[in-house]
């Protein structure tokens, strides 16, 4: 039952620093590309994401979340 809790957690938080990885990528391109990249509607977006793709990983990776441990 924890291992299914540590593997959840892990899950969300990689896709939580997956999605702020992708958020900052842009900021090294020129200031005029800035604005069409953080517009508010793909800020909306990313917000929108990171509540909803978390629930999509961990329904992706239930088999491995799930998986029993080996036993030696």
């Amino acid at each position: 039952m924890l291992r299914t809790a540590w593997r959840t957690a892990a899950v969300v938080l990689g896709t939580w620093g997956a999605l702020i990885v992708l958020l900052l990528a842009p900021a090294p391109l020129p200031e005029a590309w800035r604005y069409r990249i953080y517009s508010p509607a793909s800020v909306g977006l990313w917000f929108l994401s990171t509540l909803v793709a978390p629930f999509a990983t961990c329904y992706r990776a239930w088999r491995w979340i799930t998986k029993p441990r080996p036993t030696t």
